[in-house]
């Protein structure tokens, strides 16, 4: 198959939405205000990762149980540690940018990949420029794209490896943008050096993390939210929400076009959000079950790395960031 992106001409569909929400359902920005409890949960699930990881070292726990214990119950809270960065990366912690970054980098501690900085530096233009090649590190390169394929056992071992694919080959693509900053440096800097520490005295604790965040980024039920997002069924949608029971154990974030829609709500809001304005997300197709929608990306030929709508016009497209 000559596999390649779907392009459009139209712009991202999000800031029109929002602009007729908002003039329909004024009352929704009372929504748009930081969440500081979500900084109690962070340090929640940072102590249980360590608190289990001390466990696992202290009882000795043999390689089976401690991946069995990372698949059933590591990968899920280093999961949503994940979806607490992208609570940071938009400032809906504290509202303060300097101390939203500081609370991304404490999740790091518990996932071992110094990952914080570097996400927030290209999520946020994801947003601005969602589904735009030069800028949107959410999409894989021309050569990555056609090395999966549609082959199932290809697609397989893409999603078993995503965060190499997510934190290091799409970034390094995007010439437009310049990865470094202090806060990178400050992030890599803290996180490697309490690695190499954690290694050397605690491995079986850095053991039992490491796994955690392995399958909380790939082959997990969890994984399926990585398609869900922003994988295609039809031309005519690009992001897509998720309502099924793992939102409450992801901070809602199955919600994505209402996240998209209004990234300036909190996580607890979403649902609000939705409920509010539902004739306007009732009609999209939306997914019940991550499981289901990873099997059929993985098995179904008709999907591949390419199954994503791309905007060929953009109207900042010579920006540098």
């Amino acid at each position: 198959m000559d596999l390649d992106y779907n392009y459009t001409s139209k712009l991202q569909p999000h800031p029109e939405r929002r602009r007729e929400i908002l003039g329909k359902y004024p009352q929704i920005s009372q929504y748009f205000r930081p969440y500081p409890l979500s900084a109690f949960y962070i340090f929640l699930m940072v102590s249980a990762q360590f608190v289990i990881g001390l466990l696992l070292h202290y009882y000795n726990v043999n390689f089976m149980g401690i991946l069995l214990c990372s698949y059933f119950i590591g990968a899920f809270i280093n999961h949503a540690l994940y979806v607490m960065i992208h609570e940071s990366c938009h400032n809906l912690i504290f509202g303060t940018p300097w101390m939203d970054r500081l609370i991304g980098i404490f999740c790091d501690f518990a996932l071992v990949v110094p990952s914080a900085m570097g996400f927030r530096r290209y999520h946020l233009i994801h947003h601005t420029h969602l589904g735009e090649f030069d800028f949107d590190a959410d999409l894989v390169s021309k050569g990555e794209g056609k090395l999966v394929g549609n082959i199932w056992w290809r697609k397989f071992l893409w999603m078993t490896f995503f965060m190499i694919s997510q934190g290091i080959l799409r970034p390094m693509r995007l010439k437009k943008i310049k990865m470094w900053n202090k806060w990178i440096v400050l992030n890599l800097g803290v996180i490697i050096t309490f690695d190499l520490a954690l290694l050397f005295y605690f491995p079986w604790v850095f053991g039992y993390l490491a796994l955690s965040t392995f399958f909380a980024l790939g082959p997990h039920a969890l994984g399926g939210r990585w398609i869900q997002e922003h994988y295609t069924q039809t031309d005519k949608q690009e992001t897509y929400s998720y309502y099924g029971p793992l939102n409450k154990l992801t901070f809602n974030m199955g919600f994505h076009n209402e996240h998209h829609d209004f990234f300036m709500a909190p996580w607890i809001n979403l649902p609000k959000i939705k409920k509010m304005a539902d004739e306007y997300y009732r009609p999209l197709i939306s997914y019940n079950c991550w499981s289901k929608v990873l099997i059929n990306f993985i098995f179904n030929p008709k999907y591949s790395p390419f199954s994503r709508i791309v905007h060929n016009k953009s109207p900042n497209e010579s920006l540098e960031f």
